[in-house]
């Protein structure tokens, strides 16, 4: 059948064989069964979050706008940006009396608070989702074709039952739920061409929570070569006209206008605390590692310090020659307690007792490295799966080799690379380790037992049933590698083996009251998932790496081929 080109279609949808969409996909019906779920978990397991919002839902209402950022009565202090504020005070504003007195707006050292708090609480984490909702809804709806509207829908249908989402919002508590949705407004808008919404989304996303700046190279890459720059050579005007031409003013007046406006409306109330505001957002002095070993490259550098430590102290042969490679101060090996404090992954300096000191300056250049790499063919072919594969990039170099990363910001990468799995056969294979290595490197944040049922059935039954609704779906590759299959198969495999490391890791926790050997342990389970997680997500961010920059197929906006 001929093809031809649909109108006002985004350039990643171009031609396609004419197929009418004749059924309507809607989240709304997912939506409500999670809310069975969600409604639930109200009375389960919170973490200190809870208290750190419940604290300054306290501070937004209760003291002037110049004090947000200096306020410090709980250690539990303002630390996101404006944005973020602003919606703290609009949820103050709906608190009813009786959660007031429950103690709701109490600003305290530490919250003394019922029932009814975290009600109100929980209730605003789930109204907040709606912006994830409609999201995932416009994207499904502007998609022009039933194929790509199937596809679509099997990626946002993965995203709003995300067990990362139940597992840090509405178990651990947050609100990722609603950055990630104006997370994917930005991601849409770009898929539509609508630059100057995209740049929009963005900016308003950095003035609620800054852990997005991982992405922004490769948001401001994207829409400076496809909006502001245009490369036409005209050879009958000079050398320095055609310099001049190389940008397209009123396209840059306009999406820096809009970004300059957004970023003043934010930060514009604060400019008497600016340094204080500052300070909040970019802590430096906190250490290489966060609460636990996120897991990543310096999980596994972490990792091998403590082998390395045991390797010294057991084995009499190794000490000359590791001291000679490596240079450390052996009479710090004799001190236990210190060991055992710098292996618990607390936030502040760890130390590295064998392998050489990380340093901040370290991990920054790793990190832009690793994104100037992918940015590089992003500025060659600025189309929209090169720009998301691009921020799926940026996204595994921040977390990488980031300094204290957080464990929960795997999510920078599972999300937009949700968007693309379906792209192609071959990327579901790094999809496939990254969301089970991801997901389940989210575990440890909770740990009681009540919750230990929800984490682990939820997130492999939802494992499984996309494991195999992606391939449905999936567009197949023309050409098959069968170094692919093999690494399937490994993947696989890898992602099995990670059932048996979960049994492991409960039967420790559930035996270490009775046996006293196991209380030594204390972290064990931490290692555990932080290195073979980690060891995952390398996997798949080398797999993913390979096909960004060696299969320009992939990242092509041509229409699907069925």
């Amino acid at each position: 059948m001929a093809k031809k080109k649909l109108a006002g279609a985004p350039a990643e949808v171009a031609t396609e064989s004419e197929t009418p969409i004749t059924k309507k996909y809607s989240l709304i019906n997912i939506w409500i069964v999670t809310l069975a779920l969600k409604f639930l978990l109200f009375v389960g397991y919170h973490s200190t979050d809870f208290d750190v919002h419940r604290n300054w839902l306290a501070i937004t209402n209760k003291l002037p706008i110049s004090q947000w950022y200096i306020e410090n009565t709980s250690q539990w202090t303002l630390d996101y940006p404006p944005f973020f504020a602003y919606f703290e005070y609009v949820l103050s504003l709906f608190v009813p009396q009786f959660v007031r007195d429950d103690g709701c707006l109490d600003i305290v050292e530490k919250g003394a608070y019922g029932l009814p708090t975290v009600y109100f609480q929980r209730i605003t984490v789930i109204v907040s989702e709606f912006v994830l909702l409609y999201a995932l809804q416009w994207m499904i709806d502007t998609s022009p074709t039933y194929v790509i509207r199937r596809r679509m829908y099997v990626a946002t249908a993965s995203l709003a039952l995300s067990p990362g989402l139940i597992l840090i919002d509405n178990i651990h508590f947050q609100y990722n739920g609603m950055m990630y949705g104006i997370l994917l407004l930005c991601i849409n808008s770009a898929r539509l061409q609508r630059y100057v919404l995209c740049g929009f989304w963005f900016a308003v996303l950095l003035c609620f929570k800054h852990i997005y700046l991982y992405l922004a190279p490769a948001v401001f890459i994207f829409l400076l070569r496809a909006y502001c720059l245009k490369f036409n050579w005209n050879k009958k005007k000079n050398f320095i006209v055609n310099i001049f031409n190389f940008v397209q003013w009123s396209n840059l007046f306009k999406l820096g206008g809009v970004v300059i406006i957004v970023f003043t409306v934010a930060f514009a109330p604060f400019y008497n605390v600016l340094p204080e505001l500052v300070s909040r957002l970019f802590p430096f002095s906190r250490g290489l590692t966060h609460a636990y070993w996120a897991p990543n490259v310096w999980a596994i550098y972490s990792f091998v310090d403590r082998v390395l430590i045991q390797v010294y102290k057991r084995v009499a042969i190794t000490r000359f020659p590791l001291q000679k490679i490596f240079k450390f101060d052996p009479s710090l090996l004799a001190n236990d307690e210190l060991l055992r404090t710098s292996t618990r992954g607390i936030v502040g300096d760890i130390e590295f007792f064998v392998l050489p000191t990380i340093t901040p300056n370290l991990t920054f250049l790793l990190t832009l490295f690793y994104q100037i790499m992918a940015l590089i063919p992003l500025f060659i072919q600025p189309t929209y799966r090169r720009f998301v594969g691009a921020l799926t990039l940026c996204g595994y170099a921040s977390f990488l080799f980031g300094w204290h990363v957080h464990e929960k910001a795997i999510l920078l990468v599972i999300f937009p690379m949700t968007l693309i799995a379906a792209r192609d056969r071959r990327l579901l294979t790094p999809f496939n380790l990254l969301v089970c290595c991801g997901y389940g490197s989210l575990f440890p944040l909770v740990f009681t037992c009540n919750e230990w049922l929800i984490k682990v059935a939820y997130s492999f039954t939802w494992y499984f049933i996309f494991y195999f609704v992606f391939r449905k779906v999936v567009r197949l590759s023309k050409t098959v590698e069968s170094s692919g299959h093999v690494l399937g198969r490994v993947a696989d495999w890898y992602v099995l083996l990670f059932i048996l490391v979960v049994m492991m890791t409960t039967l420790v926790d559930v035996f270490k009251s009775k046996y006293a050997f196991l209380q030594k342990f204390e972290f064990l389970n931490l290692m555990v998932y932080s290195v073979y997680c980690g060891v995952g997500i390398i996997g798949s961010w080398n797999r993913f790496c390979w096909l960004y920059f060696m299969d320009d197929g992939i990242w092509n906006d041509k229409e699907d081929e069925e």
